[in-house]
C-alpha cells in the first residue's frame, strides 16, 4: 500500500529541496505549488473568480495571472488573501486527490511513499489527505533574509509573507518528523535519510 506523506515548511525554508532529497531515495513527489499554477491559467474556473475579484489588472498582455502583482495585493491584505485561498486551495485540493488516487491506481498495492510537497499543508485542510506529516524549517532571520534575496522584497515585505503563513511553532507542533534546515545540505540530508528508513521501516 502506498503511505501519504505531507512535506510543508515556511516559505523560502528549502522545503522543495528536501522534497527532491526524498526524490532521489525513492518517493515519488506530489507538487502541490506547481498544481497551484496551474489552476490559476487563463480560463479556469479560478482564474475567472480572481479576475472578478481582483481586476484585470492583475494580468501580463497573455492573460496569465502576474503572481507578483497579486502576491503584493494580498500579502497587505489578510482579507483578500483569505478570498484567494478561498478560491485557489479547493480547486489545488482536488487535484492532489486526483494526483494520489492516479498514484495509487498505478502502484497496484505495490508499497510506495508518495509526498505531497505542499507550503500550506494545514491552512488549505490537505492534512486530511495524508498518514503522516514532514516539516522543515529555519529560523525567521534567515527566512527573512533569503526571502529579501529572492524575491527583491523589503524586510517588511517579507515580515508580512512570513507571517501570512501559520506560525513555524505551530506546524512544528502538529508535525511526526521535524527537519532543521539551518545548517549544511549535508546536515539536511542526513535528517532526510533518517525518516526516509522509518517511513520505509513502516510501509
Amino acid at each position: 500500500m502506498a503511505s501519504i506523506i505531507g512535506l510543508t515548511g515556511g516559505i523560502v525554508g528549502g522545503k522543495s529541496t528536501v522534497a527532491s532529497m526524498f526524490k532521489d531515495l525513492g518517493a515519488k513527489i506530489i507538487d502541490a505549488d506547481k498544481l497551484g499554477h496551474s489552476v490559476i491559467l487563463p480560463k479556469k474556473p479560478a482564474w475567472k473568480k480572481i479576475v472578478k475579484i481582483f481586476g484585470k489588472d492583475i494580468l501580463r498582455n497573455d492573460l496569465t495571472v502576474d503572481r507578483g502583482k497579486l502576491g503584493k495585493i494580498v500579502f497587505t491584505n489578510q482579507a483578500l488573501l483569505k478570498k484567494l485561498n478561498e478560491i485557489t486551495h479547493p480547486e489545488i485540493t482536488k487535484m492532489i486527490k486526483n494526483e494520489i488516487n492516479s498514484e495509487i491506481n498505478k502502484t497496484h498495492n505495490q508499497e510506495k511513499i508518495l509526498i505531497i510537497d505542499a507550503a500550506l499543508i494545514y491552512e488549505a485542510k490537505i492534512d486530511r489527505l495524508v498518514d503522516k506529516i514532514i516539516v522543515v524549517y529555519i529560523d525567521e532571520d534567515e527566512q527573512i533574509k533569503r526571502l529579501v534575496m529572492r524575491n527583491n522584497l523589503s524586510k517588511e515585505e517579507a515580515l508580512q509573507r512570513i507571517k501570512s503563513q501559520m506560525p513555524m511553532k505551530e506546524k512544528i507542533k502538529m508535525a511526526d518528523y521535524v527537519i532543521d534546515n539551518n545548517s549544511s545540505l549535508d546536515k539536511t540530508k542526513k535528517q532526510v535519510e533518517k525518516i526516509w528508513q522509518n517511513l520505509v521501516s513502516q510501509n
